[in-house]
């Protein structure tokens, strides 16, 4: 008989690669085979898809059926391929037309009745089929997804005798229009901060140029409190950024969730979390908390208790901006573009420096030395948040409040729209080239420098950190050259260092 050919995708990274499912019907016992490197709940599809085309009143064919799902060295997990299996048995044992299927991708786990439920993945399953010019048919719970991709052809349907029915010409299955969403995200605002002038200023600049942050100071003095804000004052997500950011969510373990469309990612694991948990793994593997936070914060608390061979898998992708897990079969390579921000104690008591404090010198040295160099050397900007004077606490005379969120992120747009005029990306993003142009120094400021790198024991890089944040400093001044004030306010913020924080 006819052998019926079936497109869909796998959901083996963010990268969605096609499979073709292959279904021959031939003589013999009446048999049902899976093929092609399933795992069980593919494998466990058979039985799925026999009941529903039972219930649904299609004929089931009473001879040897077999479903290749091709590349076979590719792995297949989940309930995806429920429907493009169901299809291609009725199209191989002519039940509807063959032809039909040809410029077509399905996704979607069947009911015993026939229902289609939802998946994960959708959305870079969308964005891999719009590549291949195809339509994809999806289940109708997973439209919210589909609508948020703008190229992509797209159509939903509740059961499978939708579906089957659209194919014969029968019905008509409407398309999932795209309509672009300005979501109202609600985040912490920064007026919810006391004092902490300097903080405050060393976030507004993080934010500006996307650098990374380090918070030093006792406990109670509000690190937490001025991380978690941060994404408030942040430029509002880019369309592309959204749909990044949510690619990545749709294939994680707990799936997209469409209410914190274009919202910033905010993760903070906890530091017993293992080195898998953060860079991702599995089998296939599942993005980690550093991609999960793509285009968004990873905040690390209590920097120091985190397994130091877990801090060190940080160093690479924040510098490339990506993460490739390696397996013996196949790589999957995950973006992971993200903001980190840390905080940790003076010591492993918290009070350095006060009376009720009773750490020894060895251990305050062992307690900073948790948090290697070369981690050090990455972070951009390292800050000490002393505490608060308790008349700071005090409501605020004639109902006034601290500078609002909002005040601040148009301070932080205005400069950010400076560094993409001026070199399409962040300052953060800078390679060494574009260093030299667009930070160049007088001769004074050079020495400047110079002499900082002497006096603190700076390595190339943060010498190279050192400009960024400088130039940054600068967009926010709306200055077009990097003065001695900005300068030496980014050569501050390498001063404290895991010896002297």
């Amino acid at each position: 008989m006819t052998i019926a050919t079936v497109f869909s995708r796998a959901l083996t990274g963010i990268d969605a690669p096609e499979v073709t499912i292959e279904v021959h019907i031939s003589n013999g016992l009446p048999s049902l085979s899976i093929v092609g490197l399933a795992e069980m709940a593919v494998r466990e599809s058979k039985d799925r898809v026999r009941s529903a085309l039972i219930n649904s009143q299609f004929n089931f064919p009473q001879q040897r059926v077999t479903i290749n799902l091709a590349p076979a060295d590719l792995p297949k997990e989940g309930g995806r391929f429920d429907l493009p299996i169901a299809l291609g048995i009725l199209a191989a044992s002519e039940q509807i037309p063959l032809a039909a299927l040809q410029d077509k991708e399905f996704i979607g786990e069947l009911g015993l009745a026939g229902e289609l439920r939802s998946v994960k993945g959708v959305l870079p399953t969308l964005i891999s089929v719009s590549k291949s010019g195809r339509e994809l048919v999806l289940p109708e719970v997973n439209r919210h997804e589909a609508e948020l991709i703008a190229d992509a052809k797209s159509r939903s349907a509740n059961h499978l005798l939708d579906v089957c029915a659209y194919l014969s010409g029968q019905q008509a299955l409407a398309f999932n229009q795209y309509s672009k969403t300005n979501a109202v995200i609600n985040y912490p605002d920064l007026s919810d901060v006391k004092g902490q002038a300097n903080a405050r200023r060393a976030l507004e600049i993080a934010a500006a140029g996307s650098h990374s942050l380090l918070l030093s100071g006792p406990p109670g003095t509000g690190k937490t409190m001025l991380a978690s804000r941060l994404p408030s004052i942040m430029p509002d997500m880019l369309e592309n950024e959204a749909v990044e950011s949510a690619a990545i969510q749709s294939i994680s373990r707990t799936g997209f969730d469409s209410t914190l469309w274009q919202q910033r990612a905010f993760r903070s694991p906890h530091h017993t979390a293992s080195a898998v948990a953060m860079v991702g793994g599995g089998s296939p593997p599942r993005p980690g908390e550093i991609s999960l936070a793509h285009n968004g914060i990873l905040f690390l608390d209590e920097l120091p208790e985190f397994d130091r061979k877990v801090l060190e898998v940080l160093r690479e992708p924040i510098e490339s901006g990506k993460i490739t897990i390696s397996r013996a079969a196949f790589q999957s390579e995950f973006p992971a573009r993200f903001q980190l921000v840390a905080a940790m104690n003076p010591c492993p008591c918290g009070y350095l420096g006060e009376t009720r404090c009773h750490c020894t010198e060895q251990q305050v040295q062992r307690y900073r030395a948790k948090v290697s160099g070369p981690l050090m050397d990455r972070i951009d900007m390292l800050v000490e948040v002393p505490p608060v004077a308790k008349s700071v606490l005090r409501p605020m005379e004639n109902g006034q409040q601290e500078e609002s969120s909002a005040a601040v992120q148009r301070r932080v747009v205005q400069a950010r729209e400076i560094q993409i005029k001026r070199a399409g990306k962040a300052n953060y993003l800078l390679n060494n080239k574009e260093l030299e142009e667009y930070c160049q120094l007088s001769e004074s400021n050079y020495q400047l420098v110079e002499q900082a790198i002497s006096r603190l024991g700076l390595s190339a890089r943060a010498y190279h950190r050192i400009l960024k944040v400088a130039r940054t400093i600068a967009d926010l001044a709306n200055s077009e050259n990097i003065e001695t004030a900005h300068l030496s306010e980014a050569i501050g913020y390498r001063r404290l260092d895991t010896r002297n924080c």
